[in-house]
């Protein structure tokens, strides 16, 4: 059965919206991979963005995409931050719920060390996720520095 994935991470600087697309194509082209939430996505346009409607529609569609999940595949790079907010309560809602998590960092900041132990699978790179067993999920520990 292809596996359901919610894709965490931010998406706010044109970088993370590149390596944002580089992940939603190779999850697309993964055989093992079905649906893909990707929340740069579904943004609720019928609602002005922001607005208490809007963040509202979007917080429950998010939180239900990722109750829906059968793994979060997440991006760790956050523009020399060791974290983004968004994507580090998306990272613990999953773990709390037992949802495995995939985490890819390109970048060579450290990780977070609640983030660096909660995940599933660590990778280096975006097309990684090419070659990871989605059926099996292998344990793949973070090999960096933490903070």
């Amino acid at each position: 059965m292809k596996k359901r994935v919610y894709l965490a991470g931010p998406f706010f600087s044109k970088t993370q919206i590149e390596q944002v697309e580089r992940l939603e194509k190779a999850l697309a082209d993964h055989p093992q991979i079905g649906d893909v939430f990707s929340p740069r996505k579904h943004q609720h346009e019928e609602y002005e963005m922001f607005t208490p409607e809007w963040q509202k529609v979007t917080f429950a569609s998010d939180v239900k995409a990722i109750d829906e999940a059968d793994v979060i595949v997440a991006l760790s790079d956050f523009d020399g931050a060791d974290t983004d907010s968004g994507t580090a309560w998306e990272l613990g809602y999953a773990y709390l719920k037992q949802i495995p998590v995939v985490t890819i960092k390109e970048d060579n900041e450290v990780l977070n060390l609640m983030l660096a132990k909660s995940l599933t699978a660590y990778l280096h790179k975006v097309e990684d996720v090419l070659d990871y067993d989605f059926d099996q999920m292998p344990e793949k520990p973070y090999d960096g520095s933490v903070i």
